[in-house]
């Protein structure tokens, strides 16, 4: 993947207990951390690898250690199945192994959208790791799709959530490596509409949608099985791969508010996320609401999720627990604001950090 480094960057593979790690790096930063409350991990999100975190990394101050940790199935690291029983808990060991064999010490973990869900559940498997968590655009803490305001489960089978919810034309795209324009399922395409805010431009698109392209896809990766049940729209969680690490059946990081030790969180998202809000189109009950799907059973029945007062419900909750929070909201902005607003999202970060 050399190509598709930026001048300052580095790439290392580290051998790990887990899995072969590709971890990139600042060129100017040492090797070993001497100063670990400065060291700051970044944890990509689903479809798409650690190069999306470069320029945020290049623009870190100077004694800052700044490391990017591509998950199991994405960017240059080791392919392995992924056991959605354990919810994120794969990724998230993962992590915890890179961090162990770097002998990191304690790290500030920045993790994006799925990548949230990933530095969450390492916060409740791993406490000694963690300094600080930053969730960007992140998964609820009970999950994606199919569950009420209070995480509860809209039925027993969780359906509409999981592998079988994503769209097969796009997942073929993917690895067939398509870097067209023309079909709405294109890489490019999505990446236009979902990542990012309408009309955002930017002289990394091409890059952005090679690092989409990393990800490994089949039943064990992305974006997993799926089963078969009588509850609309028809299937749930299967228990193979990405998409089912965040079916509510399996994930849930809400013991994060019992936690003894709570380090601090920084919450920042967009006001214009089209994957992460309270109406997602991702969200196959949204989808069955608007009647893009047939046969939605009502709102009694299969409400969206309320993804954003999830998230906010659950902070509030391990702030009044003795933990620190703070929310931030980029306006004119989509799922990506390290991208969309590098210098915000980089004073945010470099406050909440130093």
């Amino acid at each position: 993947m050399t190509g598709t480094l930026l001048p300052g960057i580095v790439a290392r593979s580290i051998p790990t207990s887990r899995y072969t790690a590709n971890v990139l790096a600042r060129t100017t930063d040492p090797t070993v951390a001497a100063d670990a409350t400065r060291t700051i991990v970044f944890v990509h999100g689903n479809v798409s690898s650690s190069l999306f975190w470069q320029p945020l990394m290049l623009s870190l101050p100077e004694g800052t250690r700044a490391l990017a940790i591509d998950l199991r199935g994405f960017g240059d690291s080791e392919t392995l199945p992924v056991d959605a029983t354990r919810g994120v808990g794969d990724f998230s060991e993962d992590v915890a192994a890179v961090l162990d064999a770097l002998d990191s010490g304690p790290v500030h973990l920045v993790g994006w959208s799925m990548g949230g869900g990933v530095v969450m559940q390492l916060l409740l498997d791993r406490p000694d790791l963690v300094r600080s968590l930053t969730l960007v655009s992140t998964v609820s803490p009970y999950g994606f799709g199919g569950t009420a305001l209070d995480g509860s489960l809209l039925n027993a089978h969780a359906s509409g959530t999981g592998g079988g919810g994503a769209n097969p034309d796009f997942v073929e795209r993917l690895a067939a490596g398509d870097t067209g324009e023309e079909s709405p399922t294109s890489p490019r395409a999505v990446y236009r509409s979902a990542y990012v805010a309408p009309g955002f431009t930017t002289e990394y698109e091409d890059l952005w949608v090679q690092s989409m392209l990393t990800t490994a896809t089949g039943v064990d990766n992305y974006p997993g099985d799926a089963t078969t049940t009588d509850e609309w729209p028809g299937f749930a969680p299967g228990p193979n791969g990405v998409l089912n690490t965040m079916a509510p059946n399996y994930f849930d990081t809400t013991d994060i508010i019992d936690l003894p030790m709570k380090p601090p969180i920084l919450w920042i998202h967009g006001a214009l996320d089209a994957i992460v809000n309270d109406a997602s189109f991702f969200d196959l009950n949204q989808l069955g609401a608007a009647g893009v799907i047939p046969g939605w059973p009502g709102a009694e029945v299969a409400p969206p999720q309320p993804m954003l007062k999830q998230i906010r419900a659950v902070l509030e909750s391990y702030q009044a627990e003795g933990g620190v929070t703070r929310e931030v909201v980029f306006e004119d902005c989509g799922h990506s604001p390290h991208i969309e607003k590098p210098e915000e999202f980089l004073a945010e970060l470099t406050a909440w950090v130093s």
